[in-house]
């Protein structure tokens, strides 16, 4: 059964690989706030100022990224229950998120302030992961939507800086040795993707706090045969939900991907594009964890006229499956709807060629965050 796409967060498009320009100064607006649950415990302040622009960390007043996570479960029956969820007071681990092209500032490149749809996004792919470990999320001068369509105006350098010197501002001030999950989606797993290679994989005493990586519509490559040797030489895929150092990537569609359609496959020779299921890691078919938000969140397109349910967050834990396959040279996860009373209605919403890239997080997201709690137990620092 196809599936149609109607409830969504915010746009969602990758930043292709191209050439750079030479750096713009972007200036810095004023911080939007949004009224959220209180944050989790965090670690004392240190004692010098952060000049960092922060969309989530622990101790902000308004922080998106521990928003309210109250759902309602839709059953295949299409029976309801509504579920409680509360941020970790005191979780082992963090994760560091960077977000996706969800700007739409009339710029290239987007300015430091946080306006809806950044939080929108937060909320709907980073919030539910403050169950499991705390949520620190930088701001940064993405590539905007505008940007994508007028490829020769924007800069590709300003976000993985900015990107850096946020991870590195981290790493100095908060992280005190302590594991970290990077999740990424679109522009961000790009983004993330460099910065492992670059900045992580290399350098042992950092690489030894990776937990994991959740890297989602980014094409992840490593050697046919082999785990490693494309994207990184030593982020093997995670093959259990006790592997730790290990990277999770995949992306989604519910139909085999047209031949002109760039994810899942690489041009480069002896390489595949890596995909992982977090709902069966060790390969095969499984049952899919969706967490959808209810209503609008803000971002610059949206499907939803009016909320579907009461509470902030749509949960369906049965009657949509994932599974790897390779289709028309794609790697990607398929998507099957078994249910007879779907609830959840998706489709492409950016077209064929983007398959469900829009809902590459959602529609494993109850499987995320439970891997992650379970590599948060199994992490040695």
């Amino acid at each position: 059964m196809r599936i149609r796409v109607v409830v969504v967060a915010a746009v969602v498009v990758p930043l292709a690989a191209c050439s750079s320009s030479s750096p713009k100064t972007a200036s810095k607006g004023p911080t939007t706030t949004v009224t959220s649950a209180p944050p989790t415990t965090g670690r004392p302040a240190p004692s010098t100022p952060d000049r960092q622009v922060w969309l989530c960390k622990p101790g902000l007043a308004s922080n998106p990224c521990v928003s309210d996570m109250t759902a309602t479960a839709v059953a295949q029956d299409g029976t309801k229950t509504v579920e409680h969820a509360q941020p970790a007071r005191d979780p082992e681990i963090d994760c560091f998120y960077v977000y996706p092209t969800v700007s739409n500032q009339t710029t290239p490149n987007a300015n430091l302030r946080i306006d809806p749809a950044e939080i929108g996004v937060a909320i709907a792919q980073a919030s539910r992961f403050s169950q499991v470990c705390h949520v620190y999320a930088p701001m940064y001068r993405q590539v905007t939507v505008f940007g994508l369509v007028q490829r020769d105006k924007a800069n590709r350098v300003i976000p993985y800086a900015d990107v850096v010197s946020a991870w590195n501002d981290y790493l100095a001030r908060y992280n005190d040795g302590r594991g970290v999950v990077l999740i990424g989606h679109s522009q961000g797993a790009f983004i993330l993707e460099q910065l492992i290679a670059k900045q992580i994989e290399n350098n042992e005493s950092v690489r030894r706090r990776l937990v994991s990586a959740i890297l989602l519509g980014g094409n992840v490559t490593v050697k046919d045969g082999s785990d490693v040797g494309g994207s990184f030489h030593n982020v093997p895929a995670c093959h259990s939900d006790h592997d730790v150092g290990c990277v999770i990537a995949y992306s989604s569609f519910d139909q085999p991907p047209p031949v002109i359609s760039l994810f899942g496959r690489t041009r480069t020779e002896g390489q595949h594009v890596l995909c992982t299921n977090p709902a069966a890691l060790g390969g095969g078919s499984e049952t899919l964890d969706a967490y959808f938000p209810s209503r609008r969140l803000g971002g610059p397109i949206n499907f939803t006229l009016k909320p579907l349910a009461r509470t902030p967050w749509l949960h369906y834990p049965e009657g949509v499956t994932g599974e790897c396959e390779n289709e028309n040279g794609a790697n990607v996860l398929h998507i099957t709807d078994t249910r007879s009373q779907p609830g959840l209605v998706l489709r492409d919403a950016l077209g064929p060629t983007w398959g469900l890239h829009v809902y590459d997080v959602n529609l494993t997201l109850g499987n995320l965050v439970d891997v992650v709690r379970s590599e948060a137990g199994a992490y040695r620092p």
